[in-house]
């Protein structure tokens, strides 16, 4: 699909990959160049404090797992089978 490049530099982009993308006005996408070709590619973008909450709570699960303190399942079926159990 051709697109043309206007004042400010705007492109617009086919409705067709915005449908097929699931894009819609607001989302955010990451635009940079690679070996001489423009790229867009959607991202989510997410509040600094919510990752850094999110990193800590990861972290406290690990050192869980690796104490023996929370239980690892090879499965989901593994898992519920534990939950019906209790």
């Amino acid at each position: 699909m051709l697109a043309e490049l206007r004042q400010k530099a705007q492109v617009t982009i086919p409705k067709e990959i915005i449908i097929k993308l699931g894009l819609s006005e607001g989302d955010k996408l990451d635009i940079f160049e690679k070996d001489g070709s423009i790229c867009i590619m959607p991202v989510a973008v997410y509040p600094k404090k919510y990752l850094d909450e999110l990193q800590q709570e990861i972290g406290e699960i690990k050192a869980k797992i690796a104490s023996g303190e929370q239980p690892v399942f090879d499965s989901v079926d593994a898992l519920f089978d534990k939950l019906e159990a209790e």
